[in-house]
């Protein structure tokens, strides 16, 4: 066993000398692990989609609802919000308001915690 472990650190070697270079990485992937549990359960549920593009809207509409969580918004003031105010914009003349509908927005950080 000790030697495999010792395996497993030279082979991943540069992997764990960036752990120790940049104190931003965190020392485990726990909140990583946690994050996805929820999204490996609906992608077994996906298996029974109807067809592709349902399965394919449902993977969508999930990634945003995740989005939203990871940056602290409430998920239905999310939705809510994107579904209020951007089908009156012009995305086509004006492509660049939609910056103002991502998460990480001044806007919607504001309106949607």
């Amino acid at each position: 066993k000790l030697s495999r472990a010792f395996k497993y650190v030279l082979n991943h070697e540069e992997g764990l000398r960036q752990y120790l270079y940049d104190g931003y990485i965190p020392m485990t992937n726990s909140l990583d692990e946690r994050v996805i549990r929820p999204f490996t359960t609906g992608r077994k549920n996906w298996l029974f989609s109807a067809s592709v593009s349902g399965a394919e809207s449902s993977a969508n509409a999930y990634s945003i609802i995740e989005t939203a969580k990871a940056n602290g918004l409430d998920p239905y003031k999310y939705l809510t919000t994107i579904f209020t105010y951007l089908p009156s914009q012009d995305l086509i003349k004006n492509p660049e308001i939609i910056d103002e509908f991502l998460p990480w927005s001044k806007f919607v950080q504001k309106n949607c915690k």
